[in-house]
């Protein structure tokens, strides 16, 4: 006759029970739980922030699913298998398509009472350069905002001016200095052509949040691109079904990553160019809304946008979200700027890791929480 299952202990501390899983939800370090035929039976809230996905997506999944077969993770786990002792390793280089390229310190320890199953820790050594790059893009945002605001008030005044005395001296010039008058003119409706993009960075206090379906919005991304500016790219995705509603306006989602997909299709090669999106859960990423308050978002919905292009020049990846800076010789320069202004208006991040044929965008969001159905931003 089977044995019953044993119930793992919870140690009671001054009459509190504590309940192993939440201890493990709130590690900031990813931790799985492998059988003996390498299929993940575990895995708590940062290994769902580290692969993107939810945990109800990784069980009962091989970890070749989520690692490839050369990965030094697995090395470590069939020589935690073999010595039947705990390994560590530093530095270890985690390069995939859901983590992207990431650099992380690895624990395997055999779990006695299972044979063959060992416990996975993957602990990011990079989430200080994170927070960095969370922070760049929202003082960038910021920047823009206020920079459209005085674009708006002191340029597009003295434009029409101009343009108004240059039409007057044309009524009198001569057919050469006519040529100049009409330069005049073209010029000052360029600049104002710029200016009226430039303010939809300006401030919309009174924008509503409604729960919007980020799988239906990536879908008519897609759409999109598929008819037009990425007819002959390969689309690839790969997306949680579990995913939750984000908080937040459908059609400038759609404006943010129908840009994160264009800028993706003019990066790949003519050839073989490829780009995946991707959807995940992530637990653990709190963000502070601006004011001074101490109120954190919850931000555990993330949207990720990845192509096999040549990567992000260095020069540009300090600066990347600021207006006006650009790889493209025709380019304005404003949409990431807005990219940023937008997902910053959502409480949300962007961040990105670039490396020569694999570029990530992500972008992280807040979901509905329970019974709330519209915000006022």
């Amino acid at each position: 006759m089977a044995l019953p299952t044993i119930a793992a202990p919870r140690r009671r501390v001054s009459g509190t029970t504590f309940d192993p899983d939440v201890i493990l939800n709130a590690l900031s370090a990813a931790v799985l739980a492998v059988d003996g035929d390498n299929i993940i039976r575990f895995a708590n809230g940062g290994a769902e922030q580290l692969f993107a996905c939810g945990a109800a997506w990784l069980c009962g999944h091989p970890t070749s699913e989520f690692l490839p077969p050369d990965s030094p993770v697995l090395a470590l786990i069939a020589q935690a298998r073999g010595d039947g002792n705990s390994v560590a390793e530093y530095g270890v280089v985690l390069d995939t398509p859901r983590t992207g390229h990431r650099i992380v310190s690895v624990q395997v320890s055999p779990i006695a009472e299972q044979a063959r199953a060992v416990v996975v820790s993957l602990h990011e050594q990079s989430i200080a350069l994170k927070i960095g790059a969370h922070l760049t893009s929202r003082n960038a945002a910021r920047s823009v905002t206020a920079m459209a605001s005085i674009l708006a008030h002191e340029v597009k005044n003295p434009l029409s001016g101009i343009r108004g005395a240059a039409q007057l001296l044309e009524q009198n010039a001569n057919e050469d200095d006519r040529v100049l008058t009409q330069l005049i003119c073209d010029e000052a409706d360029r600049i104002v052509a710029l200016v009226d993009r430039m303010e939809a960075f300006s401030d919309n206090p009174t924008a509503v949040r409604d729960p919007v379906n980020l799988h239906q919005v990536l879908e008519h991304v897609r759409r999109i691109a598929v008819a037009g500016f990425a007819r002959q790219i390969r689309i690839v995705e790969h997306y949680d079904p579990s995913l939750p509603p984000a908080q937040g306006d459908r059609d400038q989602l759609i404006q943010v990553f129908l840009n994160l997909v264009k800028n993706a299709s003019e990066a790949v090669p003519e050839e073989g160019g490829e780009i995946i999106l991707s959807t995940g859960y992530q637990h653990g990423v709190r963000l502070a809304l601006p004011g001074g308050n101490e109120v954190k978002r919850h931000l555990p919905l993330v949207v990720s946008i990845q192509d096999n292009g040549p990567g992000i020049p260095d020069d540009l990846r300090p600066n990347l979200f600021d207006a006006f800076v650009t790889t493209k010789t025709t380019g304005t320069g404003l949409g990431l700027a807005l990219v940023a202004k937008i997902v910053d208006d959502h409480g949300g991040v962007i961040e990105f890791d670039s490396q020569p044929r694999r570029t990530i965008f992500r972008v992280l969001l807040p979901m509905v929480l329970d019974g709330e159905s519209k915000e006022t931003e």
